[in-house]
């Protein structure tokens, strides 16, 4: 995996993170097979030695977002874990396992639903991020919970997950489509502490 990005200005995204994107876009737009690397350059613009320069194929793609996606996952847990038990620990942990899984928009959730087998061929060992999902669920309900509050934290999490894949045919805006999951997410969190 490469990472070759200058010191660029806030909120301005890196060629990189462009990668990334169009790559997703292309993926989940074409389908995986059937998008080659000369289209993702073409589409960003750049030559395909540009592109290389920065991703060695289309797996090394799909890997690095993989591997974004579980480091800060990792890192929300290590922070959780750090923090006493309170309501307000599930609200803040939903915020930002949110930014997490919407950094890519709604493009990476109908990517990894539509390409679940790509995916699982490119990162088999899932092993990591399953623990720590784990991990994640006995933090936000922690001691004995009820079967009940221990679905609500598990559908909280998910639901961010799947608005992209549910919310496909809704006619809306992006942003207005992951806030309400935000929203709704919220609601679905067990009451208290």
């Amino acid at each position: 995996m490469k990472t070759a990005n200058a010191t660029r200005p806030p909120g301005i995204p890196g060629t990189r993170d462009r990668i990334l994107s169009v790559a997703l876009t292309l993926f989940t737009e074409k389908g995986y097979d059937a998008t080659s690397m000369r289209e993702v350059a073409e589409q960003l613009g750049i030559t395909k030695p540009a592109l290389y320069y920065h991703f060695d194929s289309k797996e090394d793609i799909v890997r690095t977002l993989l591997v974004d996606i579980e480091t800060q996952v990792e890192g929300l847990v290590a922070w959780a874990r750090e923090q006493p038990f309170s309501a307000d620990l599930r609200c803040q942990v939903l915020a930002r396992w949110s930014d997490i899984m919407q950094a890519h928009g709604l493009t990476a959730f109908r990517f990894f639903v539509a390409n679940r087998q790509v995916v699982l061929e490119i990162s088999p060992d899932r092993t990591g991020m399953h623990a720590r999902m784990g991990e994640l669920y006995a933090l936000l309900a922690p001691g004995c919970p009820s079967v009940e509050e221990q679905l609500r934290v598990r559908l909280a999490l998910m639901a961010v997950n799947m608005a992209g894949f549910v919310g496909a045919d809704i006619d809306a805006p992006e942003a207005e489509l992951l806030n309400a999951a935000r929203r709704l997410a919220v609601e679905l969190m067990p009451p208290g502490a």
